[in-house]
């Protein structure tokens, strides 16, 4: 029986229209409150519903007992389960996640799926801090990583970094699965994200933006205070000066989504980096063609 339901909720056309021609933002809302219940009999339902539908396991996770469903999305896992690779040339991935597209950046364009392009100007917004990035990134590479919703939901530093700025943009709440992508021209440009501002011990810009997607709408920097959701009601533009080593966590989803890294040229992927791969966090994805 949990089969035949996983099968026939991973049909196309039934997919699409039960997680995206709904009230999105509202049901996202109502995700968001019924998340943070704590009473253990809606806690214990929600979990098992979540196990039918999906591939969820928790035996890597630090507790075996959950307070509310978020204390679920957001769990730690077990001390040493996601080894950093040590090399400094070496990028890791910030998280547990399926490798989406990736390639060349070429004329201030990039693809969520095959056929499906979209600009970074849309991606990025029109933020101050954010004007010259069209330029710089000409000609560098982009990676994006998908989060399931019943994967490890916290990201970390793929090197050692400085988060410089952030700048937190509002907006819709899309599935971010491939069907999705597939059939929504410039998708993460329409979805909540946030645009991270990182730089190298070496003075190297590059970019991270998680995006957040249907359901628990919300992401959560530990270099800032405030929980960044749709009802989030603060600057846009936030400065910063947090330093992370590699590995070090830097903040969470409170749902699946998606990450995408930018960067000028000066990167490459390793020859074991393929679209579909799943991967972990701590994980070689790319390495710097000049020392970092």
């Amino acid at each position: 029986m949990t089969n035949f339901l996983k099968q026939f909720a991973q049909q196309e056309d039934l997919n699409f229209l039960l997680t995206n021609r709904i009230p999105r933002i509202t049901l996202t809302r109502f995700m968001g409150w019924w998340s943070k219940l704590e009473h253990p009999w809606i806690v214990k339902s929600s979990i098992a519903l979540w196990q039918t539908f999906s591939d969820l396991d928790l035996s890597e996770s630090n507790t075996k007992t959950f307070k509310s469903l978020h204390d679920c999305f957001t769990r730690e896992l077990k001390p040493g389960l996601r080894p950093i690779h040590p090399n400094p040339n070496i990028l890791t991935s910030p998280c547990d996640a399926i490798v989406g597209c990736s390639g060349k950046i070429e004329k201030n364009q990039i693809f969520q799926a095959k056929g499906f392009p979209y600009s970074l100007q849309s991606l990025l917004g029109d933020s101050p801090f954010s004007e010259n990035w069209n330029e710089k990134l000409e000609g560098g590479y982009y990676l994006t990583l998908r989060l399931t919703s019943s994967m490890y939901h916290r990201f970390h530093a793929p090197c050692d970094v400085q988060l410089k700025h952030v700048t937190y943009i509002s907006g819709d709440t899309w599935n971010v699965n491939p069907i999705a992508l597939k059939r929504v021209e410039q998708l993460f440009c329409k979805n909540e994200r946030i645009v991270m501002h990182l730089q190298t011990p070496a003075a190297v810009d590059f970019l991270m933006v998680p995006v957040a997607a249907v359901l628990v709408a919300s992401m959560r920097l530990h270099a800032l205070d405030v929980l960044l959701n749709l009802r989030y009601q603060g600057p846009n533009e936030i400065p910063s000066q947090s330093n992370y080593s590699k590995g070090q966590e830097m903040g969470w989803f409170e749902h699946g989504s998606t990450i995408i890294l930018l960067f000028n040229k000066g990167i490459e992927p390793l020859p074991e980096l393929q679209f579909g791969q799943q991967v972990r966090m701590g994980q070689p994805l790319l390495k710097w063609t000049t020392t970092n």
